[in-house]
């Protein structure tokens, strides 16, 4: 089989060879390159899930934690005082644990989108920014994932009596302005809420496999992006 170079933006003009910042030339094989990123992205999507998808998964890390959105914190604080916190406290944990209960269900989608994943899929991460794997997650899975999470996030709000009166609340506050339209209802706000928080620990975990991609355990992450460095 003929084994054909991976390369990007190469532009070539008679007497002079000219290569865009982006242009790249691996010893590698198409189908060996395709390999690596598929790799890749399994192993930042199965670390992002598991990160995620247990208990204080989100409430316990402030980089995805869920809080109230905009004026509604502001209106939190006031209810503290007034000697609500238990109450605004129990209606953050329920959206948080909401989220965690959701994300173990993104694990099939995600490794669907990898295995369908083509050749030009590949030279698009490989040829893109820090976050191109996310982004090719975030295209390929976030509007199927929104779908899927919300039933799950509606079961768990659902039983905190609060999700009734914070629709009711942010329902009120979105008609004066206060609140985006798409925060107003609580399950709708915690899938949105969720799905970033996915997204996020993906291009984290991203970071990690670029910046030393002989840590992640596997030698065609080393072939594929260590040829970056």
């Amino acid at each position: 089989m003929q084994r054909r170079q991976f390369t990007s933006g190469i532009v070539i003009v008679p007497g002079l060879a000219l290569a865009s910042p982006l242009a790249w030339a691996f010893d590698l094989s198409e189908t060996d390159a395709a390999a690596g990123v598929r790799a890749a992205l399994e192993k930042g999507a199965a670390s992002a899930v598991s990160l995620l998808g247990r208990n204080d998964g989100f409430l316990g890390n402030p980089k995805v934690r869920i809080p109230l959105p905009g004026a509604l914190e502001d209106a939190a604080k006031l209810m503290r005082k007034m000697g609500q916190g238990k109450r605004i406290d129990e209606l953050v944990t329920a959206m948080n644990r909401a989220a965690e209960a959701a994300v173990p269900e993104a694990r099939p989608l995600l490794v669907n989108a990898v295995k369908s994943m083509s050749v030009e899929d590949a030279r698009k991460v490989i040829s893109g920014g820090d976050d191109s794997v996310t982004q090719f997650f975030a295209g390929k899975t976030r509007t199927p994932l929104a779908e899927k999470f919300l039933p799950i996030v509606t079961k768990a709000t659902e039983k905190v009596s609060l999700a009734a009166k914070y629709n009711a609340v942010a329902g009120k506050a979105t008609s004066l302005g206060l609140v985006k339209k798409e925060d107003a209802n609580v399950q709708q706000y915690v899938t949105a809420k969720a799905l970033d928080g996915l997204f996020l620990m993906i291009g984290e975990e991203e970071k990690k496999i670029r910046q030393n991609p002989a840590a992640a355990g596997s030698a065609i992450l080393k072939k594929v992006f260590g040829s970056l460095k």
